[in-house]
């Protein structure tokens, strides 16, 4: 391989892992509010903490209505 097909790949892996990094982290987020009140893994609060947590951050991430997503430059 040259150096510039070498050079794109790992851009475009460093990007892909980046992204799947991020995927993991409203999840992992919401588990660690839930978690740092004291609501037990597997408990009846614990999951309706976790769901309503994960609802909250997605819609902090979220685009507000109405607005297009950018193009993407990749």
């Amino acid at each position: 391989m040259n150096s510039t097909k070498m050079r794109i790949f790992s851009i475009f892996t460093l990007l892909t892992v980046l992204g799947l990094t991020g995927c993991g982290s409203i999840e992992s987020a919401a588990q660690d509010d839930c978690t740092s009140i004291g609501w037990q893994i597997g408990s009846k609060g614990y999951q309706d903490c976790y769901k309503a947590r994960l609802y909250e951050r997605k819609l902090d991430y979220s685009l507000p209505p109405g607005d297009k997503p950018s193009p993407s430059f990749i």
